[in-house]
């Protein structure tokens, strides 16, 4: 099994407001390994974000603060962390790609000049290796005329040309993981697909981790190895991409399955909804947040929160007490076999025009 490179254990994460502490991320765990993609996957709100954005510091402290738990990286809990050592791994340690690069950018800089500013301060990087290094991974992205772009303001460039400055930005250091917020979220099927594949083609070469953040379960299948599914700020199922999609073992992942509509999916045929509305983390329910949603919830579910119990035997998880030896049995809605899931895959690619 490859290294574990990013340990998360018991993380919570929480915001102060007027109207009372928001419990955005509650009793998280899971690691990252070399080299692999790690999707999280869930719907607004839910926390995937607050909890990726931890990994860096990058949520406002305060209103924000951690109410538990740690993150450890290299053997240091970067919890614990001062926001000057933060500065040292953000970039060069691990890389971020924000969801939206009309607003990430600053419309007031160079294109050259934020993908360098990774390096302001380092003593080891002259100017003209920073430059040169800034050229040579936009070549790497895909971005023709390097040296023109270079000059340029993000107002001069296309919305895909932004997100692979970001991504240039993000690599620039060549971190041994990148954080992906969404990074298709602003763009058109088409741009999406070819930002996709920069992504895979770029953790191919380098062997460099990934953590993907998507709403969408055709990129999840087409681009994880890992799936973590993220609901009411708690991580309710997870498992290898074939686990998640072919043995599904909790329903929201079952109703996430059921909502999305497929090449083979009738223009006529309704989409069926996940009927309900996310907890309020202003105070969480006590039991599983999917509760007051789930068809198939028992009295047990509304009081107690499920441990996390294997599912397969092996590194299949899912938080349900329909897994106990004494809940009833019921058979989730999963994809019944790899030609479905080829599918759930291609989905994407043919909105874009197979362009990928």
């Amino acid at each position: 099994m490859p290294e574990v490179v990013l340990e998360v254990n018991n993380l919570e994460f929480s915001f102060r407001t007027y109207g009372g502490v928001v419990k955005a991320v509650r009793d998280v765990s899971f690691e990252v390994r070399q080299g692999e993609i790690l999707g999280i996957v869930g719907e607004s709100g839910c926390g995937k974000s607050v909890t990726v954005q931890s990994i860096l510091r990058l949520n406002p402290e305060p209103p924000g603060f951690f109410a538990g738990g740690s993150i450890i990286y290299k053997g240091q809990d970067i919890v614990k962390k001062s926001e000057r050592e933060m500065r040292s791994i953000r970039g060069i340690e691990i890389g971020f790609i924000f969801q939206d690069p009309m607003t990430s950018l600053n419309p007031t800089m160079r294109v050259g000049k934020q993908i360098e500013e990774v390096f302001v301060g380092r003593k080891a990087v002259s100017s003209s290796e920073a430059k040169k290094k800034a050229l040579d991974i936009l070549e790497l992205v895909g971005i023709n005329e390097p040296e023109k772009r270079y000059r340029q303001y993000p107002h001069e460039l296309s919305g895909g040309m932004k997100q692979r400055i970001m991504i240039a930005i993000a690599l620039v250091g060549h971190p041994g993981i990148i954080i992906a917020d969404e990074p298709t979220t602003s763009l058109d099927v088409t741009i999406e697909a070819q930002i996709l594949e920069i992504l895979k083609d770029l953790q191919q070469k380098f062997m460099t981790s990934i953590i993907l953040i998507t709403h969408d379960l055709g990129v999840i299948a087409k681009m994880c190895d890992r799936v973590l599914v993220m609901y009411g700020g708690k991580i309710i199922e997870e498992g290898d991409v074939d686990d998640i999609f072919y043995n599904t073992a909790h329903p929201y992942t079952s109703g996430l399955i059921q909502s999305i509509a497929t090449l083979d999916t009738n223009k006529d045929e309704e989409l069926i909804p996940i009927e309900g509305t996310p907890p309020d983390l202003f105070s969480p329910p006590p039991g599983c947040p999917f509760a007051a949603r789930c068809e198939y919830a028992m009295e047990i579910c509304k009081s107690i929160m499920p441990e996390s119990t294997s599912v397969t035997g092996k590194q299949h998880y899912s938080a349900c007490w329909l897994l106990h030896e004494y809940a009833p049995e019921v058979e989730l809605v999963s994809v019944k076999s790899a030609e479905d899931n080829k599918t759930l895959e291609s989905s994407s690619d043919e909105k874009a025009g197979g362009n990928v």
